[in-house]
């Protein structure tokens, strides 16, 4: 889907001040979806575009479909164009500490005075209460949250393995951005939205807490849970590969032991009903662990997807690269790195009229559309000529 007039947010302009992942995520979706997306970036460029480790790939993952304004925002000249860049900007997108860019002048209320239309998108560590001014990173909600408790084993919390608070963050951001966008059609004004990384850490663990709250037992760590399936693990298979599978009612239990030979299993009425062979699950692994470790894992998926059973391999991410259905329908993206790497990454995972959202814009350098967007909002050559002569815009 690459047409701008096909696209659902064609025509609305965003100004995006923020860094590392949350806040990019944001604009990364409404870019996606057609919006005109502009990133502030300090002179020199967003140090997340120079991170190393497992930060390298935040950059290049959350910036497409994106121009590159550079300011000096602790300069004058460099707030007032950010200004007007803002000016007529549909929304502004900003994940910096609480107060900062009010201080700048940036924030939502000077902003609304200009632009009484505008929708201010502001994600932080935490929403009003107690916590509203302390720092916090994915990890730091994490573990604060419940959700690093879930995901370790007994006394080991540990963080899920991708930034999955940031994201999902940035995603209820954005579904508060269009309540908004809705509300405006109607009244013609906007507004503010704030989203967090604790409170969405705690909306994802709403399910166990609900689970303490119906049965009285605190949820145990993901590793240590008593499953609501006797069957819903990882096996190895021969030549140790690894697969998943579950069985979830009491039809698939029927045709599993048929597909797989378990005669015994089939004809114990005692593991005829769900909740009895969850009982039972010490009893029926063993079993299973020790036909499976003899099947290839090809033989193993294949058996099980002809009776639709819940099945999958366990893949790396750098598998996905080379997945049959990423790369079938565009599940996956060409883009271009800054530094003119070619490379595939996933696409927004929404299909609209049956058609995937593709690239628009690739990664470019820092401030490689500032002249142009200064000038497209209206400042004169020789008074951008003198912001870049000053400095406070690169």
């Amino acid at each position: 889907m690459s047409d701008l007039d096909t696209l659902p947010l064609a025509d609305l302009k965003v100004v995006e001040f923020t860094h590392m992942v949350m806040g990019p995520s944001t604009g990364l979706i409404l870019g996606d979806m057609g919006a005109e997306v502009i990133r502030i970036e300090p002179i020199g460029g967003d140090r997340t575009r120079r991170l190393l480790g497992s930060g390298a790939g935040y950059y290049p993952m959350y910036n497409r479909n994106k121009q590159s304004a550079c300011l000096d925002l602790k300069s004058s000249d460099g707030v007032a164009a950010a200004r007007l860049l803002a000016s007529d900007a549909d929304i502004v997108i900003e994940n910096f500490r609480p107060g900062t860019l009010d201080r700048l002048g940036l924030g939502y209320e000077a902003l609304a005075e200009d632009n009484p239309r505008l929708i201010y998108c502001s994600a932080k560590g935490f929403l009003a209460g107690p916590y509203e001014n302390r720092a916090a990173l994915d990890e730091v909600a994490q573990m604060m949250g419940g959700l690093a408790y879930m995901t370790g084993p007994p006394g080991r919390p540990l963080r899920a393995g991708a930034s999955v608070i940031d994201v999902t963050g940035g995603m209820f951001g954005v579904i508060g951005i269009m309540g908004l966008l809705e509300r405006r059609h109607r009244t013609g004004k906007g507004g503010r939205v704030k989203c967090s990384l604790f409170e969405t850490t705690a909306f994802l663990v709403g399910q166990h807490m609900a689970q303490k709250a119906v049965t009285g037992q605190a949820a145990a760590p993901m590793p240590a849970r008593i499953s609501a399936w006797a069957i819903y693990d990882v096996f190895t298979t021969a030549g140790d590969g690894q697969i998943f599978i579950g069985v979830v009612s009491d039809q698939q239990w029927v045709a599993f032991c048929a597909a797989f030979g378990l005669d015994a299993f089939a004809a114990d009425e005692s593991l005829a009903l769900n909740n009895d062979r969850v009982l039972a699950r010490e009893r029926i692994l063993p079993t299973l662990r020790a036909l499976f470790v003899h099947m290839n894992l090809a033989e193993l998926l294949s058996k099980c997807e002809a009776i639709g059973l819940p099945v999958a391999p366990i893949a790396r991410p750098q598998d996905l690269f080379e997945d049959p259905h990423l790369n079938a329908a565009g599940g996956l993206v060409d883009m271009t790195l800054a530094d003119g790497t070619p490379t595939r990454l996933p696409a927004l995972p929404v299909e609209i009229d049956g058609r995937r959202f593709g690239v628009r814009r690739h990664l470019g350098a820092p401030g490689a559309d500032t002249r142009a967007l200064l000038l497209a909002a209206g400042m004169t050559g020789d008074a951008v000529d003198a912001l870049f002569a000053g400095g406070s815009v690169a």
